[in-house]
């Protein structure tokens, strides 16, 4: 049940997947990447958010963000490396060498076939470990519960659970694609990514430990995820935190301390932010009215919505819906054909 509340969020965010970089590293070496403007607009329509991951698919390395050394993590084969984020990190076979820029390494194959998946072969001659890089674009969407519950760097072990023999397949699948030009390999890489990537999420709320607080930790709870997988089934419903706690089994009290505890706000303030992130998702819908839209998400008069949406997002539900069609319309013209 609580996966509902999970594909709420991942629909709403709007992941858009690409594979970028099959690397070939031999020790000893180091690389500094991050998923710039220049190279995202060779792969995607302009993103707000940018999620970086790579998988090891041979060898091994370790990885940390560029500005947290505390943050290493040791990667071998099968493992997955999520940044969130999209933020600056360093890879390599010892992070004590002084990194090497991907950008300029890259720039010639960017320049030449935008869109192909690049290869990259660079070390000192030694021992191999293979990477598939990509990244995923998604709408920035203020306040998103998952993309601000997610660590700024972790990795999920893709191959040690029985029950997903599927993933191995794919994660073969994905390295030899990555590694030969065919005919709609770019599509199907960039779907593989998203599933991935959701894998990932759901991995990381099983690890989560007992004690952990936040939006992955409330899905994982019994009655809180119970919660928000009916405020998400029914987001315009006019709900009360005394009907809410009936349909999960708790008391009124017990359950606002249990939400609020997880996730640091009350039942209630959690459903108006939703609301408005689902009425920032419709507004961008061909042939939607404001008007409409406020309805839809359980608003009883248009102004009442404004002025909601404007104290969320900093600006009119119109104003900011041109403001972000204006965006998409620059940022297709500026890529070409």
């Amino acid at each position: 049940m609580e996966m509902d509340a999970l594909s709420d969020v991942l629909r709403v965010v709007r992941l858009s997947g690409a594979v970028y970089l099959n690397g070939e590293f031999t020790t000893p070496w180091c690389v500094f990447g991050q998923a710039d403007e220049t190279l995202c607009a060779a792969f995607l329509l302009k993103s707000e958010h940018v999620i970086s991951y790579h998988l090891v698919t041979e060898g091994s390395c370790s990885a940390r963000l560029a500005d947290d050394p505390a943050s290493t993590i040791h990667l071998d084969a099968g493992e997955l490396l999520v940044v969130p984020r999209g933020e600056a990190h360093i890879l390599g076979s010892a992070l004590d060498l002084s990194p090497a820029c991907a950008s300029p390494l890259l720039a010639d194959q960017l320049q030449t076939a935008p869109g192909q998946v690049m290869r990259l072969c660079y070390g000192g001659g030694g021992a191999r470990t293979s990477v598939v890089c990509g990244f995923l674009g998604c709408d920035e969407i203020f306040d998103n519960p998952l993309l601000c519950s997610l660590p700024r760097l972790f990795k999920i072990d893709m191959r040690k659970d029985p029950q997903s023999a599927w993933l191995e397949y794919s994660l073969q699948f994905a390295a030899t694609e990555a590694a030969q030009w065919r005919a709609g390999g770019a599509i199907v890489l960039a779907r593989l990514s998203e599933l991935l990537f959701v894998e990932a999420v759901r991995r990381c709320i099983e690890a989560l430990p007992q004690e952990r607080t936040g939006w992955l930790a409330g899905l994982r709870d019994r009655f809180v995820g119970r919660a928000l997988s009916v405020l998400h089934a029914q987001p315009s419903r006019a709900w009360t935190v005394d009907e809410l706690a009936r349909t999960v089994g708790l008391s009124r009290s017990a359950l606002a301390q249990r939400f609020t505890e997880l996730l640091g706000q009350p039942p209630m303030q959690y459903l108006a932010r939703w609301r408005l992130q689902i009425a920032s998702r419709e507004l961008l819908a061909e042939g939607k009215s404001v008007a409409a839209v406020a309805e839809q998400v359980g608003y009883d008069s248009e102004a009442a919505f404004n002025r909601a949406f404007k104290r969320e997002f900093g600006m009119p539900p119109a104003a900011w819906r041109s403001c972000r069609v204006k965006a998409n319309v620059d940022s297709f013209v500026s890529r070409g054909p």
